[in-house]
């Protein structure tokens, strides 16, 4: 031991000076380093070390070469630890720095995992919490939902409809405004549907609650039977809320839809009974033109054989068939004729 310190005094005593310098330069900037880094996470090294954290200076160097703002980190472990939550549930740093990295939102999550514990009614691990942040939920407002039940108005109040119509089977219309009393099912979180879809099966089950009554009279004497028949539906399956009760804020009585819908397919009878008359009043002037017509043929017919009459006695007289005492009495009797249908006021009518 003695000839090994013997040996390194005289080699620290051969080094030259300049030597001297160099190291010397090198050493006051690795002192500077040193002191940089705990410059920087002295603050927060001490936080976790006093709060039991677990979180060395070198594990918050590492952070910041892994692009992890080691501030959250600590600041959200410290939180879980003083809260009750030990790393045996999932919590620890690699655990927290992943799910930043993921792009989780570390200190929200640790806050619901928080107001959970305080409620003592919900169930909520890590792992489901992050998964829950991970799939864009907002996991604060789930568990504060869970605990303290929201009410959501039906339907929603951005509506272009102010109220819920429905139509019961005596044809009175009834105008509807609900509310929706919802816990937050976080087994559903992931995956379940959203306010949207529970808004839109309310509305639906009352619609046709409504539509199954005999007359309004009845909806109007106990709108909790509308409440009833909607809640028996299970309508928050699949969804990410627990339905709690259904409430008939308010009912009105609309038009009678009934009465208008007879009246509207009265008139449209009317009107289809008008154009059957319309369409067999022009088929009768149809035929009476077309038997109009067919008289006149038939006149121009009789017209063309009657010129034909002196046609035939003419070639009667050239061929000897028909003689001039022949002719005389043809035409004596046509002249009786005449005679007799002025008398009787026929030929007047006949000439028309």
């Amino acid at each position: 031991m003695v000839n090994f310190l013997q040996r390194a005094l005289q080699f620290i005593t051969g080094i030259s000076p300049a030597v001297w310098i160099v190291l010397s330069f090198i050493g006051l900037i690795i002192f500077l380093v040193f002191f940089a880094i705990f410059a920087r996470y002295a603050r927060l090294w001490i936080q976790a070390l006093s709060t039991g954290a677990r979180i060395g200076i070198f594990d918050l160097l590492r952070m910041s070469f892994r692009k992890v703002n080691p501030a959250v980190i600590v600041r959200s472990k410290i939180m879980a630890i003083q809260a009750g939550i030990t790393e045996e549930e999932g919590i620890t740093t690699k655990a927290l720095e992943a799910h930043y990295l993921a792009g989780g939102n570390v200190p929200l999550v640790i806050r619901a995992m928080i107001a959970a514990r305080k409620a003592k009614i919900i169930e909520l691990d890590f792992k489901r919490a992050t998964a829950i942040d991970l799939a864009g939920r907002n996991i604060l407002e789930a568990v504060q939902t869970s605990v303290y039940p929201r009410v959501i108005d039906c339907p929603a109040r951005d509506s272009k409809r102010p109220t819920l119509d429905a139509v019961a089977k005596n044809g009175i219309q009834l105008k509807v405004k609900a509310r929706v009393t919802v816990r937050a099912n976080l087994k559903q979180l992931i995956g379940g549907a959203g306010e949207e879809t529970i808004v839109a099966r309310v509305g639906e089950g009352i619609v046709s609650a409504i539509g199954s009554a005999e007359t309004h009279a009845q909806v109007l004497e106990n709108p909790d039977t509308i409440s009833k028949a909607v809640l028996a539906r299970k309508l928050d399956s699949q969804t990410a809320f627990e339905i709690v009760s259904i409430d008939i804020a308010d009912i009105d009585v609309g038009d009678n839809i009934g009465a208008r819908l007879q009246a509207d397919q009265a008139e449209a009878d009317t009107r289809v009974a008008r154009a059957a008359a319309e369409g067999r009043r022009a088929m009768a002037v149809s035929q009476e033109q077309e038997n109009i017509a067919m008289m006149e043929e038939n006149r121009a017919r009789l017209v063309e054989a009657e010129a034909e009459v002196p046609k035939g006695m003419a070639e009667a007289f050239r061929t000897g068939k028909l003689g001039i005492l022949d002719y005389y009495k043809l035409k004596n009797v046509q002249a009786d004729t005449d005679m007799r249908e002025s008398i009787a006021g026929v030929g007047n009518t006949r000439r028309e």
